[in-house]
């Protein structure tokens, strides 16, 4: 499967075997994998460092920390992305709305539909 064959995609999740799964489910979809990082500061110094093409953001973060503010500075560059969570999805704020949002527990084939419709979405060329 390569989908996203050369994307480069952020990846925003504290968790490490979460990390570890998303990495291997991104690299088998031909994706290139920035990060993954585990806190707000480290994104966003990656995303002004070296936009990515794409996102994927877990919503809570460690030390109360959550992923709103990547979100924002994704949608200001008109950078696509995908919240996978386990939070509610009445319990996401606004600010989110700009991305794809994947439930978790998901299967590889959801998180790369996922990513495909928010490149989509968003006019992003292949």
């Amino acid at each position: 499967m390569s989908v996203l064959r050369g994307a480069r995609v952020l990846v925003v999740e504290n968790d490490d075997m979460n990390a570890m799964l998303l990495d291997l489910q991104l690299v088998q979809a031909g994706a290139v994998v920035m990060g993954p990082v585990g806190k707000v500061h480290d994104a966003l110094q990656l995303i002004s460092a070296d936009a990515p093409d794409l996102a994927v953001l877990d919503y809570r973060l460690g030390n109360g920390e959550t992923s709103e503010p990547v979100a924002r500075l994704l949608s200001k560059r008109g950078i696509p992305f995908v919240l996978a969570t386990g939070v509610a999805i009445g319990s996401i704020p606004s600010g989110f709305e700009r991305g794809v949002i994947l439930t978790k527990p998901y299967l590889s084939e959801d998180l790369v539909g996922a990513l495909f419709r928010a490149r989509e979405s968003r006019g992003a060329k292949s």
